[in-house]
């Protein structure tokens, strides 16, 4: 089943609660940290957090795209986060982080910027519930998809299918009603979009079409009928 992530980033940070409450029926809520080190942007911390996960039902999927994650990812956590995503580039020892995390009760995802390669991580796929391909250069909202990426989400679902893991794929950057269905043949099946939800005047329309464009793409899609 395909899962849409509206990103906050996107929204109007003047209203978030409100913003938050306008995406329930999606099926959890992006959120993107930025600290100004890892990405050129700075965006919000663990208060924001915890105050989003009073604000909102909807399950909070945290993307730190922060320097020092094994040090301040578990913090995100007990700020209320059911998910939280460490890029593998920042991170100092992934498999320990990713098993705090779970032990800790929330999803373990990781995430890889374009240029990064899935192959070295291979053996690591069994410590992690979710694995993030970034569809852009991390760092800001509202950039165009590259397609480039497209082999590689391909590559990683294959990877996926030989170790026979549960293992959700996400895709974050340029994700829309042209792009999505590319994404979904590939082998995505939780996805992240921003502009294209909160773009949008009924950013709840704009979650249910995006979930039904990607739905009826993984049908058709190889992988999915070979899973």
């Amino acid at each position: 089943m395909a899962q849409i992530n509206p990103s906050i980033l996107s929204a109007d940070f003047s209203r978030l609660a409100e913003e938050a409450k306008a995406v329930e029926g999606a099926d959890w809520l992006h959120v993107d940290v930025m600290d100004n080190h890892f990405v050129p942007n700075l965006t919000l911390g663990v208060p924001v957090v915890e105050a989003l996960g009073r604000a909102t039902d909807t399950p909070l999927d945290c993307h730190l795209m922060i320097e020092d994650p094994d040090r301040w990812a578990p913090q995100y956590v007990e700020a209320g986060a059911g998910s939280v995503t460490f890029h593998v580039e920042a991170a100092a020892a992934p498999v320990r982080l990713a098993r705090e995390i779970r032990a800790k009760g929330a999803r373990a995802s990781m995430a890889l910027k374009p240029a990064t390669p899935i192959e070295p991580y291979e053996d690591l796929l069994p410590e992690l519930d979710m694995l993030l391909i970034m569809t852009v250069e991390p760092g800001f909202g509202g950039q165009a998809f590259l397609d480039i990426m497209l082999p590689k989400i391909r590559r990683t679902r294959q990877l996926i299918a030989k170790h026979g893991l549960e293992l959700w794929l996400q895709v974050d950057g340029g994700v829309s009603a042209t792009t999505i269905e590319r994404c979904a043949e590939a082998g995505a099946d939780v996805f992240v979009a921003g502009s294209a939800v909160y773009g949008t005047d009924d950013p709840a329309a704009a979650v249910r079409m995006l979930r039904n464009q990607a739905t009826e793409a993984t049908a058709a899609a190889p992988w999915a009928c070979a899973h």
